[in-house]
């Protein structure tokens, strides 16, 4: 049997070793108390002991690092549970656990995700990741909508526009991590924000 299997698993194990620890390394940088003025690929591949064109060969670019971090981030948040959510017939039901599914992703490293986010309004490569990410929630947010209007469960005075306005914003991040400040987890405020949500869209509810 040809050797040539083997050491090429080999080689991707190695690779796939090589990517976590670049990724890893991201994660760290973004948790230091200087993450603002520090970030860089160059200080990335020197935390994570790898030379710089490693990192472009593994990501191609800082924004391709950003978005491996996010997926990463992503993983641990258990955001792959989002598909499931758009099954439950009940459109209220869909609602309530979009917004269950985003207060553990966003609890899940909430720091890492608040320094991204704070990044974004200083760097174009950040931002532009960033947005991405939100404009996936915001499409979510449109089909939940529709959902519950086509239930008549949205007051008629107000635009579909408007009404996913409100919803985008009440379930940012921004408005969990308020909302728990440093007492609670993102998961306690969850039913707080499901509250707010229902009084800020007239929602009519059973």
């Amino acid at each position: 049997m040809s050797p040539r299997p083997y050491r090429l698993g080999q080689r991707q194990v190695a690779n796939e070793q090589t990517r976590s620890r670049i990724i890893n390394a991201a994660r760290e940088l973004l948790m230091a108390y200087d993450s603002f003025s520090t970030f860089s690929l160059d200080a990335v591949a020197r935390r994570a002991d790898v030379v710089r064109a490693t990192v472009y060969h593994q990501f191609g670019t800082k924004a391709g690092l950003l978005e491996a971090l996010s997926d990463s981030l992503a993983a641990s948040g258990g955001m792959e549970q989002l598909a499931t959510v758009f099954r439950h017939p009940d459109p209220l039901d869909v609602l309530t656990h979009y917004i269950l599914a985003f207060s553990r992703f966003w609890d899940a490293d909430r720091l890492v995700t608040r320094r991204l986010r704070a990044l974004a309004a200083l760097d174009a490569d950040f931002e532009r990741v960033i947005r991405a990410r939100d404009e996936r929630r915001r499409q979510g947010v449109k089909v939940i909508l529709q959902r519950l209007g086509e239930k008549q469960m949205l007051a008629p005075t107000q635009s579909l526009d408007e009404a996913a306005d409100t919803l985008f914003t009440l379930i940012s991040f921004e408005t969990f991590d308020t909302l728990a400040g440093k007492e609670r987890s993102m998961l306690e405020v969850a039913p707080q924000v499901c509250s707010l949500v229902c009084a800020a869209l007239h929602l009519k509810t059973k």
